[in-house]
């Protein structure tokens, strides 16, 4: 394997000797409640936290802590029945008209209607890197796990450790990639029946309201930043521990199988096949994919 040092971009040279291991986490130690107006609640002792939608407001939340590269793991409850016109977010984001940000958005359907799982990245301010997934269970009857890798090298969600999506490291081909932000977590759960569900032909339906999405087991191996020195050091590559394993993790070949058993099955939208809405030519890296 090639030396980290070759493949890491001039930041990433001020990383990482340790690496911040948030276990054992508590939302009253890890998270803010930022808006809401007591619709989001902390329970079970900070092992729980959950979200309220009803016509008044949404509520969310954000980490205390930035983090420049991690792996992130949430453990999401979906609002159950008849979720159309609601969006539950749940991403990483940097702050600023360049900012950079990693989503994952669940968009609300009718009952027994499934819901669309909608990825995105954004680099210096630019997305447009949608893509958007039907799930192959019902995401409101239990918690699953959904994960952000982020690495020097690349980008990848899962649920419930399936890879659904690799955005990688491109700035070779004049590809932006998040790599100077350091990002916060974020999530709310708001009213978007303009758009949300079939193009915002269904409306939310505030007799069932309010809808309630839920969280726990928050995992974070990840470098923290705090007044811009990172809780990593300053070294160009982490230690090798088991621990330390995400900083260079890329998709072996029975994780690449699972990708593609999830992008054959259950992909419904993929920016990189969508011709007319790029009528100059697709991006770059979709020549990649």
């Amino acid at each position: 394997m090639a030396s980290s040092s070759t493949v890491l971009v001039p930041l990433v040279a001020l990383l990482v000797a340790t690496l911040t291991v948030a276990s054992a986490s508590n939302f009253y130690n890890d998270f803010d409640v930022t808006w809401g107006d007591g619709r989001a609640k902390i329970l079970s002792n900070g092992e729980l936290l959950t979200l309220n939608l009803d016509k008044a407001s949404g509520s969310g939340f954000q980490s205390r802590k930035e983090y420049l590269f991690g792996k992130i793991d949430m453990q999401l409850k979906l609002v159950p029945g008849n979720s159309a016109g609601t969006v539950t977010a749940y991403y990483l984001s940097s702050k600023g008209s360049a900012w950079d940000e990693i989503d994952f958005e669940f968009l609300g359907n009718l009952s027994g209607d499934p819901y669309i799982l909608h990825t995105n990245v954004f680099s210096q301010g630019k997305g447009n890197r949608e893509q958007q997934f039907y799930l192959w269970f019902d995401p409101t009857a239990d918690f699953h796990t959904y994960s952000i890798l982020w690495n020097p090298q690349r980008i990848v969600f899962s649920v419930d450790g399936t890879p659904i999506r690799e955005f990688k490291n491109l700035e070779s081909m004049g590809v932006p990639f998040p790599k100077n932000q350091p990002m916060r977590i974020y999530s709310s759960l708001w009213n978007a029946d303009d758009w949300a569900t079939r193009g915002g032909l269904v409306k939310t339906d505030w007799a069932l309201a309010p809808f309630t999405a839920s969280y726990r087991n928050f995992n974070a191996e990840a470098c923290v930043l705090s007044n811009g020195a990172s809780s990593c050091g300053t070294t160009t590559s982490p230690p090798a521990s088991t621990s330390n394993a995400w900083f260079s993790e890329e998709l072996d070949s029975t994780r690449q199988e699972r990708l593609k058993w999830v992008r054959e099955n259950y992909m419904v939208y993929n920016y990189c096949k969508d011709v007319n809405r790029f009528p100059q030519g697709l991006p770059p890296e979709c020549s990649m994919s």
